[in-house]
């Protein structure tokens, strides 16, 4: 990973300087800074991104999001390298600093990677660091070579004499260039002209992944660190009567044994004698009002709830008068259970808390959150807290939690022993310690017309906000949390009658966006229904949806690309079906066609999996590839296996033993086609979620004529 960066805000703040011999360059963000502030007349996007030259032609991009897989530290340096004219072999990375200069260009006075918003929020504002950068050293050349600027233009790492042929290389300009006034403009390429963007580069981050040399936050070690293992309540909103810890302090290796706000902290030489200790510890809980929590019984709620009108979100045409006259009808009813986040990589925080001091050692998804969080733990001033992202094995949403939990506790824990000090949790720990993808309750009523076209649909959901009461509060509009409603609300399907309204059910368990937030949910209710609808109206299921999307000939095109490569009209391979679903999210729109077959007993196998994404403008398209993949994959294992229910106010679920992965034997072929666009760039890292449960389950339809409007699958074999 590099090593990681502290220079203080005084001297990141300067737009350029020499520092090592290195030209250092800073771009601004409005609003981000106190310097952004006192230019507050500056236009929209100027850039912020940190760029080093060395004179031994090394080029540094200091990226300002998480890598957890999705391949940020490659292609955030590409965007940079395409403006730059850079020699690719020459470029590395390290993770930004949390500073404000490094804020979210999307989501305001905040640093934190989600919402497959990496490319999207950097798309200009990289490529204008590296423009700007570019036109410095070619300033510079000018002034070397004494010539106009113009005949002067960069080149793989060169800047070369338009009219003499002559060259000299970035390294041999530094300093000259840190003596550059930055251009307050800078024209940036056409995509006709890409040289970099569009193209596979192998990752970066793959060397030291490889060779062991990456740093996950579970590898820190730090001088005189001990290990701590948290004992937390077994029932989300339960306290702590009282404790005994004397068999706990009596394992060989335990040192202390600690309160917190979360529960007892086992503090240890090593993780096992943290572990074997947090078990003997004797707790007495207070197990509060979820102590009866059962999953029966709150499905039962949640129907009861569904009955009732609720806020609504959407309301088009007259959808009453459109079923009560329609010639055809289906009502249906869709249920999704809780489901974890899973990472490779379980929680882990490493914190050292000084009198004067914090510094923390996380993989994160919001570094502004935690930074904040540690410093009113601390009661230290902001600048007194320095917080290193390390690699994160795996996110999916669950290290993006706004009350930053898995720090604060390291924190507290760091605190009152006074050492540095590394909190784990286990897999159980992780997958029953909360902040899932919310359970949801949808009931749908659909009508045709005498010539079958789709004319009116009523969706009333029922699921807990993820965003109330957190920082992101904000995103609930009129009473309508809009992460659940996605891709219901907006459908691009053309139905003149259209009534979407929400509940929000009972909190208490804690949740959080999982890979795709709404998107997983809704685009199974929206494309097993209109499948349903389809087969209703006796249609094939592409043309019923080409028809229904005549206004997005985008969303056309990619199903005309899916079925092509699919062979949707040849047969499957004998004993298979398949399926097919698309959705738009977060700026992308996905299409995919499953082979499935189903055995006598009901099991479930998916045999290939083709999908076709537009997702404008690329960076590079392995990628886009892998994320297609790991999406795909995300998405079967949970169609097919994940579930988190409750008895007795406990989590059920554990580990992979009852909370289980779809393995190697399972996966299908997949296949990825990229389709050529010059669209605005979308995102890629969750896109690939949401089809692939309907396109299964539409696939089962058509294997065995039954309806499959519950996950998970496979738990629940197939009934003939």
């Amino acid at each position: 990973m590099g090593k990681i960066i502290n220079i203080s805000r005084r001297e990141f703040c300067k737009s350029s300087a020499v520092l090592g011999g290195s030209l250092v360059l800073a771009f601004y963000a409005p609003g981000c800074s106190r310097k952004a502030e006192e230019l507050a007349t500056a236009k929209p996007f100027v850039p912020n991104a940190f760029i080093r030259i060395a004179p031994d032609e090394s080029v540094t991009v200091i990226v300002n999001k998480s890598e957890m897989g999705q391949g940020v530290y490659t292609s955030l340096p590409m965007l940079v390298g395409e403006e730059l004219e850079v020699d690719w072999a020459k470029v590395s990375f390290e993770p930004a600093p949390v500073d404000h200069v490094y804020d979210h260009t999307q989501w305001g006075p905040m640093q934190g990677t989600g919402g497959s918003t990496s490319i999207r929020s950097c798309w200009e504002q990289f490529r204008k660091a590296g423009a700007t950068a570019r036109v410095m050293l070619e300033r510079a050349a000018a002034k070397t070579w004494k010539v106009d600027p113009a005949d002067c233009m960069a080149e793989r790492g060169f800047v070369i004499n338009r009219k003499t042929g002559k060259k000299i290389s970035f390294g041999k300009l530094v300093d000259e260039a840190a003596k550059q006034t930055p251009p307050e403009k800078v024209e940036l390429k056409d995509s006709s002209e890409f040289d970099i963007l569009g193209t596979a580069k192998k990752r970066l981050d793959t060397p030291d992944k490889v060779n062991g040399r990456a740093l996950f936050g579970i590898d820190v070690n730090q001088e005189g660190m001990l290990t701590a293992v948290v004992a937390r309540p077994p029932v989300f909103g339960g306290k702590i009567k009282s404790f005994d810890d004397k068999k706990a302090k009596a394992v060989h290796g335990v040192k202390e044994v600690v309160r917190i706000d979360r529960g007892v902290a086992v503090v240890a030489d090593h993780f096992w004698p943290a572990k074997l200790g947090r078990d003997a510890l004797e707790i007495e809980w207070d197990e509060g009002p979820l102590a009866s929590l059962d999953s029966v019984a709150q499905g039962a709620e949640y129907a009861k709830i569904a009955e009732t009108p609720g806020t609504v979100a959407t309301d088009r045409g007259d959808v009453k008068k459109a079923l009560s006259g329609a010639a055809k009808k289906i009502d249906a009813v869709y249920e999704f259970p809780y489901l974890a986040h899973a990472p490779m990589e379980p929680l882990n925080c490493v914190a050292d808390v000084r009198a004067d001091s914090c510094e923390i050692w996380v993989g994160t998804q919001m570094q502004t959150l935690d930074r904040d969080a540690a410093a009113a733990a601390t009661g230290l001033p902001e600048d007194k807290v320095k917080l290193h992202t390390t690699y994160l094995g795996g996110g999916f949403g669950r290290r993006a939690v706004g009350d930053s939990h898995f720090v604060k506790e390291a924190v507290q824990v760091s605190m009152a022993v006074k050492k540095p000090v590394k909190v784990i949790w286990t897999r159980e720990d992780d997958i029953k310690g909360g902040y899932y993808r919310p359970r949801s309750y949808h009931k749908l009523s659909g009508g045709l017309d005498t010539d079958g076209k789709f004319v009116a649909l009523n969706h009333r959901m029922v699921n807990q906000s993820i965003v109330k009461g957190t920082p992101f509060e904000g995103l609930i509009k009129d009473g309508i949390d809009h992460t659940s409603v996605e891709g219901a609300f907006d459908t691009p399907y053309d139905i003149p009658n259209l009534f979407v309204d929400s509940h929000m059910a009972p909190a208490g368990v804690p949740v959080l966006w999982w890979r795709s937030v709404g998107h997983s949910a809704t685009a199974f209710v929206k494309e097993c229904f209109v499948d349903e609808m389809a087969a209703l109206a006796g249609k094939d299921p592409y043309l019923f949806r080409r028809e229904l999307l005549a206004k997005h000939p985008r969303q056309q095109a990619l199903l005309d690309l899916v079925t092509e490569k699919a062979g949707w009209n040849k047969p499957a391979t004998e004993g298979s079906h398949k399926g097919i679903a698309i959705h738009e999210s977060f700026g992308s729109i996905v299409a995919q066609i499953a082979e499935v077959s189903v055995d006598g007993t009901g099991r479930i196998k998916v045999h290939k999996v083709v999908c076709a994404i537009d997702c404008g403008k690329t960076v590079n398209p392995d990628t886009i590839k892998a994320q297609m993949e790991g999406g795909i994959i995300f998405g079967l294992t949970a169609a097919l296996y994940g579930k988190i229910t409750f008895n007795d106010g406990r989590v059920v679920q554990g580990n992979f033993d009852d909370y289980e992965m779809l393995r190697i034997d399972g996966t299908p072929e997949i296949e990825v086609h990229i389709m050529e666009s010059d669209e605005s760039v979308g995102g890629v890292g969750e896109p690939g979620v949401p089809p692939i449960a309907p396109a299964v389950a539409n696939a089962v339809f058509a294997a065995r004529g039954v309806r499959l409007r519950q996950l998970p699958f496979a738990t629940n074999l197939l009934r003939s």
